[in-house]
């Protein structure tokens, strides 16, 4: 089993055609492939016009027809936790993400670069990480109010500058604590992703969540899924089999997968890279 349901194109942040990205997850022998363009929000241009959608969701669906002999193909979105997309109605699931942290009308987005990261850390917060971090995890009580929400996307986004641990230590008891607290009050209603997307843009060198925060996942028997937030189709496995080693380290015995009667529960072993 191979599967992918966090993928972009060209319709918003992403570098490839759906058909192109379709025909590399072939060639890369996957079993699935979800796109997950990220849904339409006012305030910035990385996600998809309210007119691109629509030619977006037409796109995914006919390309679903046209290749459904060599891989199941499905129709996601990527929501900002600050714009909610509440029709699901076009779509087979949704990611639910927080990229941003808004305050008096000004938006942060943490992943937007390094450069950009650490002149809000300054200026937002006097360089004090575990009260960035406790701003960003409010929001994942909001996203816990939304039941259209299948996918929790990239649990810890706001470490992506920090491989280095130049910001904050990863084991550091007062951040691990807003990060667990945030987990729990998320529930087991959603599944959590391990994402690589960091790893193929090189800003790190392992997947979200850490491995402390996996760990912690599976202790309080979380569902998970692998995605590699591709970008770029080249890298739409991206450290999947180093990943998969270190679930299978967490003591994970299953993922989730899409299925067309929603998600199951797989065995580990069923998933080789």
């Amino acid at each position: 089993m191979k599967q992918n349901l966090h993928t972009h194109s060209i319709y918003c942040d992403g570098n490839d055609t759906l058909e192109e990205m379709v025909q590399t997850a072939i060639r890369k022998h996957f079993d699935i492939l979800g796109f997950s363009g990220h849904g339409y929000v006012e305030y910035d241009d990385y996600a998809m016009s309210l007119e691109d959608t629509v030619k977006y969701i037409e796109e995914v669906n006919a390309l679903k027809t046209k290749y459904k002999d060599q891989i199941k193909i499905y129709l996601g979105t990527e929501t900002d936790v600050l714009y909610r997309i509440e029709d699901k109605s076009p779509y087979d699931y949704m990611i639910g993400s927080v990229h941003c942290i808004e305050k008096d009308g000004e938006v942060f987005a943490v992943d937007y670069s390094k450069e950009v990261f650490e002149q809000y850390l300054e200026n937002w917060y006097h360089n004090d990480f575990v009260q960035l971090a406790k701003d960003y995890c409010a929001y994942y009580h909001t996203l816990k109010q939304w039941p259209e929400i299948d996918i929790i996307g990239h649990v810890d986004l706001i470490t992506k500058y920090n491989e280095d641990e130049s910001y904050i230590r990863f084991d550091d008891p007062a951040y691990v604590k807003v990060m667990t607290d945030a987990i729990d009050d998320l529930g087991n209603e959603r599944i959590f992703e391990v994402n690589t997307g960091a790893i193929a843009r090189g800003t790190r060198r392992t997947p979200y969540p850490y491995y402390n925060l996996l760990c912690y996942l599976k202790e309080r028997g979380a569902r998970i899924m692998l995605n590699s937030d591709c970008h770029n189709r080249e890298n739409l496995d991206c450290y999947y089999k180093e990943s998969l080693e270190m679930i299978r380290k967490a003591g994970f015995t299953s993922m989730a997968v899409l299925t067309d009667h929603g998600f199951e529960d797989m065995d580990i072993d069923l998933f080789v890279y």
